[in-house]
Parts: C-alpha cells; structure tokens; sequence
C-alpha cells in the first residue's frame, strides 16, 4: 500500500473512532436523563411478549429480566466478548503484517527484477554490437587482401562507436596462428608473440605494467596474439591470449560452440579493477551454419574479445534507476554454486529481506544473479496497529453500550407492525429490483437497437469497400456491447431466480452445425481444427431450449478459441450409457489418439466427480428411458494452453479470471462459466473440467432433454435445420471412400458425410485405397483424401491419380481434398500442377458439404444458405402487402422498425405514441397487424392493447347482438388485430404481461429475422411464390 493510501484509511479509521465515542457517550448522558422514557417504551414490549406466551402457554414473569442481569450469565457473555475480539483483533494485526510484509516483498521483488533485467538488456545490446564487429573483422581484414583494418584504423573505429556499446570497457582482437606460421607472422609484424600468464608468476604494480616485460609466449600447436585493441588497452597487443590461464578455455569454448562465452570475474590490467571479458570466434564467410564443432575449429580465423568493468557499469546502471526506497545490489558469478564470487556490491547490513534476481548474460555455460535488499529496516506496521487498536476500541464501546442497555432496560419492545411494515418494503425492494432490470434492459437496448438498425440499413445503401468495412465493424462492436448486456442480464437473472427455460423441439445437428459456422473465421485464422462429432445413439430431435444449449456451447467453445493457438477443438455429443459402457469395458486413454495429434487432458479427469456416474446415478439411469428423457453428455476439448493449477478452484466464480492479464489479452467479462454452470443446473445437468498448463483443456456438462422424435414439430424441424434435404435424394446410397490415418479424424468425415445419406468406406493411405476401390463390386463415385496424406507425398498422390484413371470399366471417381484453410491446398495443388483439384473446407458441416458436392459433381441445387437461417424470401412472402402500424416514442427505433418491415414489402404507418394506436386501431380499420413499443409516456403499450382489446371487444359484442350490421365495419364480424410487443428487455415477467394484456406475442429489438418469422407465422398464412 501507498503511503496516501496508508494516511487516508487511518484518517477515516480515526474519524469514526472518534464519532463513535462521542455517540456512545451521548447515548449514555440521553439514558441517565431520559430513563422514564425508555422504561415506558420497555413495558409496551413487555406486554407484547406476555401476551405471545400466554397464547403459547408460558408466561414469562417481569422478575426473569432483572434477575438475568445481574447473574453471572451476563458477565461470563461479556468477558467472552472482550476475549474474542482481543484474538480477532489480534488477527487482524498479524494478517495486516504479513500483508504489509507480502507489499514490501513484492516491491522489492519488482525493483530487483527491474534492475536485473535493464542490466541484462544492456548487456545483450552491448553483446550483440561486439557481435557485429566480429563479422565486419571477418569481412573487411579477412576477407580483403591486402586487409583494410590496421591497428590505427581499429582503434579510430573502436573510439567512436564506444557509445554504442555502453557497458564494454575495451575491445581487441586476436588472430589465430598456428605454429607453422608464427616466424612469418612475427616478421610481418614486426614484434615477437609475449605470453600472457607473466603477470600471474611475477606480479607488478599496475601503474608499472609494459608489455616489454612479458616473455615470449613458448611453443605451442596455435597462438592468439591481440593485433588490434582499442586504444585504451593498446599495451595488450602482441599478447598471446591461449596462454593466459583466464582466457584460453574462454577462446576453446567459443570457437567450438559459435556463441558468445564469458570468463569468471578476474582483476583486469593496470586497473585491477573486477570484470570480465566476452569472446566471439571470427570464422571464415564460407562457413555453413549447421557446421559442427570440429569444422568451427578449422574454419577460426580469430577472436574478438571484450572486457566489461562490471564495477562501474552496475553502478552507472543504479544511478539511473535511483528510487525514492533505496536498495543494495549485489551481482555474483554463480557457476560454482558453492563457491559463488562476487561481482559488485558491498556487505553493508540492510534490510533482512532478500530477493533474488537471475540474470542470463548470453552464455550458457556460466550462471549470474542479482541479490538485492532495503538499505532501510522496515517501518513499523503503523496501518495494522491503529487498525486492530480502533476495532478493538469499537468492539469495546459496543460491548459497554450492551452491558448499559441490558441493566437500564428489562424489557425490549420489537413492534410487530414494524416488522411487517419491514416485510412490506423487502417484497416491494423485490419487485422493484425486477422493474429496476427490466428498466435497464430496456433503456440500453433500446438505444443499441437504434444504433444496430440504421446500421443494417447503411449496409443496404450502396456503399463503397471502405465505408462498409467501417459499418461492419461498428455492427460487430454494437453486438458484442448487446451480447455482453445480455450476459449481465443472464447474471442478474439467475441470481433473482428469474432465468426459466423453454421447452421446444429442436434439431442439435442443426444447433452445432450453426455454432461451427460462428467460430470458422476465427478457427481459419489462428489455424487451428474444428470439428463435432455427435453419436448415432442421440435422437435426431429433442424437446428444451435450443437458444440456452447453443449458449452453453457457445461459451465453452469461445473460451477454447481465445486460448488454442494450435491443434484442435473438438465437440462430441454422447449419451451418458454409451460413456457408461466404455467406461466398463477399461479402455486405455491415449493423450496422443486426438484429432490433430497434438496431446489433450484426459476428459474422464472432467466427468470423475458427476453424480451421474456415481453408484446412486446408475441406478437411476433406467428410469430415464422409462420417462422419454435423454440423457447427453456433451464434452469440448482443445489443446490451448490449460487452465494453471492454483486457478482451478475459482474457475466457474462470477467475474472472476485466472490473470488480471487475461482481459487485457483476449477480452471477455469472466461471467461465461459462471452462466453455463447455471444454465446446465437448470437442465438437471452437472459441468467439470479437467485440464494441463500448456497441454490444454477439457470441458464436459450433462443435460437431460426430452426425446422429441415422433413429435409434430419434427419434419418442420428438420427441414429448418438440415439444409441439405435436396442432396439427401441425390446422394442416397452413394459409395464414397474416406482415406486418413487418424482414426478420430475418420469418425468425424464419417459422421457428416453420412448425414447426406452416402455409404464410407475408409482407407489409411493411397495403396489402401486403391485396393478398396479394386476389389469392392458398389462403384465408388467420390474420394476424400486428408490434407495431410495429399501433402505428405506428391509423388504418391500422383501416383494415386494415375492409377485411378487406369481403372477399366469404371468412370474414375471425383476426388475431394479435406483442408483447414483454402491457401494451403491451392498451393499443394500447384505442386501437383494441378488447379482444379476441388477441396472441402473444414469443419464439415451437412449443408457446406452438401453445396460442395454439388457444385463439384454438378447436381441439385448450388446455392446453399447458412445452417439455421431462414431465407429473406419467406419473410417477404408473410409481409409482402401487408398494411402494418408501428408505435414506438422514439423516433430513431420507429424508422429503424418501419425500415425493417417495409425491407420485406410491407406497407407501414407510423404513430409515437399510445394514444395514436387506440384511435387508428379502432374498428373499422385497414391495418393487417401492430408492432407496440411497451415503455412509452403518457399511454404504455400494455394500457394501449387493453383498450384496443376492449374496443375490438365491444364492436363484436354490438354485432353480435344485432346492433350494429357488420357491412358498416368492411364485413368483418369479429376484429381481432394482431398486436406484437416490442421489447428490449428480456425479463419473462414482461413476457407474461405482454401476453395477459392481450397481445399475441413479442420480438425482442433489435428485430431477428428467425424470431420475427415465428411470430408473424403464428397469424399470416404464407403466400404462395410465383414462378
């Protein structure tokens, strides 16, 4: 905590000390003055509670209260009070201190790292310059001739460009001899090879140091005499750096390796000072760069070597980073753990506290750390101490005005009109919390659907690439505000206990195809596998809410696609028996038989602790048979990067994240989970996980649904959800060949192309294939080869197309490439010099399937609309001529509503407000149907229905009863208009009323075209289209 932080919380915690004292002592003054006043009010209560136990039996004398006070009960209940908040308190302060001390620790922590890391960096951008001087000795002295670098010209170069390599002291260069070039060499340079361990036998003075004084270096198989050098360090030149005890493994184990090497900290020359020195081997241009060490050796031409004063370079760094809280550092040469030596720093006692630093200077053969700690001791915990002391003091007063009231007062007067006056408030802050929601809905969505609307109109103008560019991102911003307002609202919703579920017939193929389709983009952008399976076991359609599944799914699936940059994601659909019976039979998990290859967490991990697998679940599993109920258990598995360890536990919590990061990086509000678990409760379901960091992660839930096959609504479903009904005729009994060696990629291709009515049958490479093809008497007519066994081999793909059109008798089959991205596979085709080579696009899907057959076959139907959607054009068919009013007080959402409708050919009239609807609703009429707005001034859509009911009512009744001829109200004996709310909450309460005031159904704004064609449908026959 901050040190305002620290003055402002005692500073309040003070202040309402204080104001507690003066209101304790103020109430002890009143009850010594108004005494007589309290008594009065005590014998009231005293009645009350007298008259309860004599209708209960058990009259309580007046004489119990006084002589309860003075027992020792009192007493006892008072000490034990005083004690438990001594020890509370007590807590309290010791928590602060270790908090304060967990502060300090991390603050520490942070500006070692900070240090380590601006040191370590520097010392990177000095390296890789000395690097970089490596490779110009390499061109210009090496590889000219003569050379173009003499040791003026070093030297000159070296000085100007220091500023570049802050933390190097010096630079210099050794060329390497060999023995059989040393007299020549000497001659060319005119001086004789010194060694370099002279100054270990016979040490000097360093201001008396000259090379002249060293011996001439002995015999040896290869020498590195220094020919350039800075001009700091001029004196080393003609020094052989392999004699030297510090330097030769350094120069052995650079030129081996090809990186960088340190040397242990060592005195330097003349300055004595501690450093060391990084050595880089200069090779020859020719070298290839998967050279071993052996050709490294032989292509040496030299070692650049520089010298870094870590003394003054640490102490310059420090002096940039100077704080406020002042810090020792530390720095040591940690290669011998033992024995570590100190780099810099001093043993000047500080702080006890110690935080240790690792830094990595490049070489991976010697090991650095930073030991840093305070220079001050740390300040006493005032924050915990005035904190305890004040709930101490608090804890105190409060004990003493107890112990005042209970001897003044003998009998407590609890009204109970108070309490139901309190009770009443309670349900009415209920009701009003409702309100308060379905407010706030409607108040944001409202505006949003005024935005999302105009929005969808722009994009029927006719726009250029840019402009519409920039309104679908403002779409896909408008939705993702309406999708998070939805989750708060789901949030809020089941915390009231208001979520409630539907329960209709639904297509899950068709729901999961539709979910697929949501998240292809983003899968084919990150590269990464989609793919659903669903069992044969799982009735084709199902009674619940498909809207509250699809969520459930959408969520699971939308956190897998923020966190998997690789390999797969991978839904299956299961009934919990065929789990069960798999279960039984003890079949061996295999992390690597997944649908990419990569490993995944164990997904029996996410099921292990589901009361439906426990002994009590199995003996109930058979009377969901008996009961029409189907049991799915349904599991999403990728292979991002897992959830860690400690975050676990917290992972279903509302608003709740495993990073504070997290948002930052990949968004959300951290609600998902939370919602999905309540949504798969509400479904009589249960939902785990299981999970390894870095490996991935594996979510599975239960929900029990009802089978709804034999139902009426099931053709009509499945003819919404399955676009494909036309192929299913076109490619009943067709023989396709499926050709992947993955077993669980083959499931799935099987899975969806038997959905179209085609017979697979499956082969793991082209010599397989053939063989099926050859030998089976059915004509295959299709084959599907993986991305992955076309690309493996070209030739063999090739191959396999040659043999195909060999084949006598037959027509050769049309062959499918199934690929995660189009890019991919017209470059493979391209190798093949083939471009017509038609391709699939995962994930597969029966309506994406379907269309690509067909075109590729040159059958049915080409044009394919998306899974799920309705076309525009049945929409038109309902609306088309129909004279419909909108009301609506806002103006913005009256031109987007009338924009919408007249988009399908409706003819629409406006009015903003209730009042206007009542007089242009009132029979007779021209009007086909009514689109209210609820929440409007003056007049609300509830009201303006009752009243238009109440007209409708009276019109018929007049007619009913001979009083008026129904020729004068356009021959219409009975009026009825078709009223649909218009609603931007979501609360079912408003559904309720929508529905009790007489109106025949509602659409949510903004308008949906799926939702906005079920309700029109329930009173608008569908026209005939003309051909």
């Amino acid at each position: 905590m901050s040190c305002v932080h620290v003055v402002r919380f005692g500073v309040k915690v003070g202040h309402g000390v204080l104001m507690l004292c003066c209101w304790a002592f103020s109430v002890i003054i009143m009850m010594d003055m108004r005494f007589e006043f309290v008594v009065d009010g005590a014998k009231l209560l005293m009645d009350w509670w007298g008259k309860i136990g004599a209708s209960n039996g058990c009259k309580i004398p007046h004489h119990y209260y006084s002589k309860y006070i003075g027992s020792k009960r009192l007493r006892k209940a008072l000490v034990s009070w005083v004690l438990f908040w001594i020890v509370v308190c007590l807590c309290i302060f010791l928590y602060m201190g270790s908090y304060a001390t967990e502060k300090r620790k991390e603050s520490l922590a942070s500006m070692c790292d900070e240090r380590a890391r601006m040191l370590q960096d520097q010392f990177n951008v000095s390296m890789n310059h000395v690097q970089a001087m490596s490779i110009l000795i390499s061109t210009f002295h090496h590889g000219k001739d003569p050379s173009a670098i003499d040791q003026k010209t070093f030297a000159r170069y070296t000085d100007r460009t220091a500023f570049e390599r802050p933390l190097t002291s010096w630079v210099a260069y050794a060329v390497r001899v060999l023995h059989s070039e040393r007299e020549r060499f000497e001659k060319q340079q005119g001086w004789t090879v010194k060694r370099m361990d002279f100054l270990e036998q016979n040490p000097v003075h360093k201001n008396d140091y000259t090379v002249e004084n060293h011996e001439p270096s002995p015999m040896q198989e290869e020498y590195a005499p220094v020919i350039f050098a800075q001009d700091t360090i001029s004196h080393v030149v003609s020094l052989d750096m392999l004699s030297g005890k510090e330097d030769r493994e350094n120069i052995l184990c650079a030129r081996a390796s090809g990186n960088g090497v340190l040397t242990a900290p060592f005195p330097l020359l003349k300055t004595n000072r501690l450093g060391v020195i990084l050595t880089f081997a200069v090779y020859k241009a020719d070298l290839p760069s998967n050279a071993n060490p052996n050709e490294r050796i032989q292509a040496t031409n030299g070692y650049l070597g520089g010298v870094f004063d870590i003394e003054s370079l640490v102490e310059k760094l420090l002096q940039q980073l100077a704080s406020k809280q002042k810090i020792l550092v530390n720095v040591y040469d940690t290669t011998n753990f033992s024995l570590p030596i100190s780099m810099y720093g001093s043993d000047e006692s500080g702080d006890k506290l110690n935080h240790v630093s690792p830094l990595n200077f490049g070489d991976p053969f010697r090991r650095h750390e930073m030991h840093c700690r305070f220079k001050q001791k740390p300040p006493w915990p005032w924050l915990a101490i005035t904190t305890s002391v004040g709930i101490l003091v608090i804890a105190l007063l409060i004990g003493h005005i107890f112990h005042a009231t209970v001897k003044r007062i003998a009998k407590v007067e609890d009204d109970y009109q108070e309490m139901m006056e309190l009770k009443k408030r309670a349900e009415a802050a209920d009701i009003a919390k409702s309100q308060f929601l379905a407010t706030v809905s409607h108040e944001i969505r409202t505006p949003m659907n005024g935005v999302l609307g105009m929005l969808d109109m722009l994009m029927d103008t006719s726009l250029d690439v840019t402009q519409q560019d920039y309104v679908r991102t403002a779409q896909a911003s408008g939705k993702a505000l309406v999708s998070l307002i939805n989750e708060v609202l789901d949030q809020a919703k089941i915390e009231s206990g208001k979520l409630e579920l539907e329960a209709v017939a639904f297509n899950l193929r068709a729901v999961l195809d539709d979910v697929l389709s949501l998240f292809l983009g983003k899968s084919q952008e990150k590269g990464v596998e989609l793919a659903v399976y669903i069992s044969d076991k799982v009735p084709e359609v199902l009674i619940g809410d498909p809207g509250r599944f699809r969520q459930i799914i959408t969520n699971l699936m939308g956190n897998s696609i923020k966190f998997t940059e690789k390999g797969h994601i991978f839904v299956t659909v299961h009934l919990v028996q065929e789990v069960r019976d798999q279960m039984e039979e003890e079949v061996e998990f295999s992390s690597k038989n997944t649908l990419s290859g990569f490993p995944v967490a164990d997904r029996r991990l996410s099921w292990s602790k589901f009361k439906t697998f426990s002994q009590a679940g199995r003996v109930a599993l058979p009377s969901l048979f008996t009961s029409n109920l189907i049991d799915l258990i349904v599991s999403v598995e990728d292979t991002g990067v897992g959830i860690p360890l400690d975050a676990q536990s917290r992972i279903f919590t509302p608003f709740m994240q495993v990073g504070p990061s997290i948002s930052r990086i990949h968004g959300g509000t951290g609600i998902g989970l939370s919602i999905s678990k309540c949504l798969v409760a509400l479904m009589n379901g249960e939902i785990g996980f299981s999970s390894m960091p870095k490996i991935g992660s594996t979510f599975t839930f239960t929900a029990v649904l009802t089978n709804g096959c034999g139902t009426a609504d099931e053709l009509k479903t499945q003819q919404i959800s399955n676009q494909s009904c036309s192929a299913l005729s076109e490619f009943h009994g067709v023989m396709a060949l499926v050709i992947d060696p993955r077993a669980v990629r083959v499931k799935v291709s099987r899975y969806h192309i038997q959905r179209l009515g085609i017979n697979v049958e499956v082969a793991s490479d082209f010599f397989q294939g053939l063989t099926i093809i050859c030998t089976r008497d059915t004509n295959i007519i299709m084959i599907l080869v993986e991305q992955e066994v076309w690309d493996t081999d070209l030739s063999s793909s090739a191959h396999f197309v040659d043999q195909l059109m060999n084949i006598s008798g037959v027509s050769p089959p049309k062959i499918f490439v199934l690929t995660n991205s189009i890019s991919t596979t017209r470059a493979s085709a391209v190798a093949c010099g083939d471009h017509t080579r038609p391709m699939i696009l995962k994930p597969l899907r029966a309506s994406m399937l379907a269309a690509s057959l067909q075109r590729a076959m040159g059958v049915g139907n080409k044009v394919n609309c998306q899974n799920g959607m309705l076309p525009g054009s049945s929409l038109r068919n309902l609306l088309l001529g129909r004279k419909i009013l909108v009301v609506d007080d806002n103006n913005v959402n009256l031109r987007v509503a009338a924009g919408t409708l007249r988009k399908y050919g409706a003819n629409v009239v406006c009015a903003d407000s209730g009042k206007k609807a009542v007089s242009l609703l009132k029979p007779p009429h021209k009007f086909d149907a009514c689109f209210m707005d609820i929440q409007m001034p003056e007049m609300d859509g509830f009201e303006a229905t009752m009243r238009i009911r109440a007209m409708e009512q009276e019109t018929n009744d007049r007619i009913q009863r001979g009083d008026e001829f129904a020729t004068a109200y356009d021959n219409i004996s009975s009026w009825h208009a078709p009223i649909l709310a218009m609603t931007a909450d979501v609360i079912q309460a408003t559904h309720e009323q929508c529905l009790e005031c007489g109106m025949n159904g509602y659409v949510s704004k903004p308008f949906e075209a799926q939702q906005l064609y079920r309700e029109v449908s329930c009173f608008f026959p569908d026209k005939p289209t003309s051909k």
